[in-house]
């Protein structure tokens, strides 16, 4: 009937208005697909021609990167800043209790699935070419690295440059006749931001403010003020959004020159996307309803324009924009909470990418017929752990982390590209499950600071007029 439909369309208004941009994101997602398979089959495109088809998607990725960074310092500094300094330490610590056993969790769950499917046997790798690369990277070196990069000398390059740490040889001649060979350490820069390290000072800055009492205020409004403008910027560029995923996902299909690889890579791929399955759909969501007793889909669902994006462009960082979005207005947590959690977690918190370089490292030893013992299986596992955790902090992470992990297990380290040829795929799906499990983290946390949260909050009362004490 009339009143039916009418009804019908009052609930369907809502709803529309609410994730009509989702649905669009969704609809060019397909398109992209669609258009991608339609340009590789019947248009012939040269190198230049694929470079000006893809822009419309690199003007997307360089809009989200481009306010990573004011999001960021504000969002850390504003969050760090409305917490008294003791209670911020005690979320602090269960946000990082949260990150370590969480990522411990996928580890374990990808070694429990690659030893039980194994798909690196010779049966199931038959007629897969391992393609050679060398290089060697130092597990201590690595970590050192990151380390450095948590406290950067200059703070202006760490806005764009971060440091890398490299041992060469050199020739010590002491005489004409006598001569020695010695190494050390030569420092060089790579070309991206140093996230790790803005992260470490605004966190510190923040409690600096929150310690200057009615002196800061003026320096916590401007920081607030930033925060929102910048929220603002996202919220405009998510309107664009759907024509760069578009453009994006077609440009990624027309760039892949041989299917047959995932044909070959088949069951390896099956065991990473099944452990991020289950560690998305299972392990998270139980989390969830053991700590804060509600429905972790529904939870899910209003991440999923992130979640989305997270799978379109394959960067944490770069999703952090719309990852705070949908946590603070979908899910409705806490900003002091978000501001604080999602700008860290996006930088360290790494469970789907120890997941799969946990599966990668098990996959090489299967296809070389190398039998690990327990205690190498437990290497494996702890140095994909610290592996993924410092991804961000040195230069080319997938790749370096990786390496490490091999290393630490003496596996043979040229076989990286092998996985490398189908990591573009998988780097998608590992990427939605951290943001998951950020976002997640978010929502637990706020659930177990309940007390320090209302303490922060009686403090708001003695100065109602700072302005960002109000959610």
């Amino acid at each position: 009937s009339r009143r039916n439909c009418l009804k019908m369309e009052q609930r369907l208004k809502p709803c529309v208005k609410r994730h009509g941009l989702l649905f669009t994101t969704m609809l060019s997602a397909l398109l992209g697909v669609g258009v991608g398979v339609l340009v590789r089959e019947y248009g012939s495109l040269s190198r230049l021609d694929r470079y000006y088809f893809s822009f419309p998607g690199e003007i997307l990725m360089q809009m989200l990167k481009m306010v990573v960074l004011p999001l960021v310092f504000s969002s850390i500094i504003t969050g760090v800043a409305a917490l008294q300094s003791e209670a911020s330490g005690r979320i602090g610590l269960r946000a990082v209790l949260y990150y370590l056993s969480t990522t411990i969790m996928a580890t374990i769950l990808g070694v429990v699935l690659v030893v039980t499917i194994k798909p690196g046997e010779p049966s199931h790798s038959t007629n897969v070419d391992l393609a050679g690369t060398s290089g060697k990277v130092s597990t201590v070196d690595a970590m050192l690295d990151l380390i450095r990069n948590m406290f950067p000398d200059n703070l202006v390059q760490a806005c764009f440059q971060q440091v890398n740490m490299t041992v060469k040889l050199y020739h010590l001649i002491i005489s004409c006749l006598v001569s020695m060979k010695d190494y050390k350490l030569v420092a060089s820069y790579s070309d991206s931001i140093n996230v790790l390290g803005i992260i470490v000072f605004s966190i510190l800055f923040g409690l600096s403010i929150a310690k200057t009492g009615k002196q800061g205020r003026l320096l916590l409004e401007l920081f607030k003020a930033l925060n929102e403008a910048t929220m603002k910027i996202v919220q405009i560029m998510m309107f664009y959004m759907p024509v760069g995923i578009l453009f994006l996902i077609a440009s990624k299909i027309i760039e892949v020159e041989d299917w047959n690889i995932f044909r070959k890579l088949g069951l390896y791929m099956l065991t990473v996307l099944v452990g991020l399955v289950i560690h998305s759909m299972v392990v998270l969501p139980l989390l969830y309803v053991l700590v804060v007793r509600r429905n972790p889909y529904k939870f899910a669902w209003g991440m999923a324009h992130a979640l989305l994006t997270a799978l379109m462009i394959s960067s944490s960082s770069a999703t952090l924009p719309v990852t705070l979005h949908c946590a603070e207005h979908n899910n409705r947590i806490d900003k002091r909470i978000t501001r604080f959690m999602l700008p860290i977690g996006a930088t360290i918190n790494m469970d789907g990418a120890a997941l799969y370089e946990a599966v990668a490292a098990v996959f090489i030893a299967q296809i070389n017929n190398y039998a690990l013992d327990f205690g190498q299986i437990t290497t494996i596992c702890i140095t994909a752990t610290a592996a993924s955790t410092g991804a961000a902090g040195v230069p080319n992470a997938g790749m370096v982390s990786m390496i490490i992990v091999l290393s630490a297990v003496g596996l043979p380290i040229n076989d990286v590209t092998l996985l490398l040829i189908v990591d573009w795929v998988l780097d998608r799906c590992r990427t939605a499950v951290n943001i998951l499990g950020d976002a997640f983290g978010a929502g637990i946390v706020e659930k177990l600071s309940q007390k320090e949260l209302e303490m922060t909050a009686g403090i708001k009362s003695q100065y109602r007029n700072i302005s960002f004490y109000s959610k």
